[in-house]
């Protein structure tokens, strides 16, 4: 990912992207500083400007304005990052690649380090930007709480281990050589849920079935 986006010289082989692709790049919230004095507004800005400090024009404050409205932050311009929930903070930095008009949108484990709530939210935020026509390309390791409900996975150890659906790629055989180590899976609610051998079943069963139930409540 980082080679996509140039920060990164690839080591072997190359990465091609077509000239005059714009890229917008979500870090993971826990390498953000939360204490740096920013407010939402400014961490959008930083995009447009080549000053020492943020600064815009009338007219793409109102462009600010309804990439923030559109998710979900409206009126938060002049909040310190620090203040925010830990789903709005996730938003601010995709609401910022996105202030950038990328043709294709990185998010680097949107959900490491995030609560259950915010994983939700994170979740929804995703199915609906995808829903209206963004590429997203993302890594991540949860496996029953995001990778399970993307429309495709590509399992990677040093090469391409599978590429396909979720039911076609969260099998024990490819799990195995993903991870390096026996995992089990079980399909409940039409979904593969992947156990670890630390846990049992039922443990994971429960959680599974209080996320569900969660994000079924969530859509009504």
């Amino acid at each position: 990912m980082r080679a996509i986006t140039g920060s990164l010289a690839a080591a072997r082989g190359s990465v091609e992207v077509t000239r005059g692709t714009r890229i917008g790049y979500v870090p993971q919230v826990e390498s953000v500083d939360w204490n740096f004095p920013i407010t939402v507004g400014e961490v959008l800005a930083m995009t447009r400007t080549r000053r020492h400090w943020p600064r815009t024009t009338r007219s793409e404050r109102a462009e600010m304005k309804e990439v923030l409205e559109g998710l979900g932050l409206h009126g938060l311009e002049g909040r310190h990052i620090r203040e925010l929930s830990g789903g709005q903070q996730q938003r601010v930095f995709v609401a910022r690649a996105m202030f950038g008009k990328p043709d294709i949108l990185i998010l680097d484990e949107p959900t490491s380090g995030v609560d259950v709530r915010t994983r939700h939210e994170i979740l929804h935020l995703l199915r609906d930007l995808h829903s209206k026509g963004s590429t997203i390309l993302l890594t991540t390791h949860d496996l029953n709480g995001l990778a399970s409900h993307l429309p495709r996975l590509v399992c990677l150890n040093r090469e391409v281990i599978a590429d396909g659906s979720p039911r076609e790629t969260l099998i024990p055989e490819v799990l195995e050589r993903t991870y390096g180590a026996p995992l089990h899976v079980l399909e409940h609610g039409g979904m593969p849920i992947v156990l670890d051998h630390d846990y049992t079943s039922s443990e994971v069963l429960r959680d599974t079935e209080r996320q569900m139930r969660s994000e079924r409540e969530s859509r009504q």
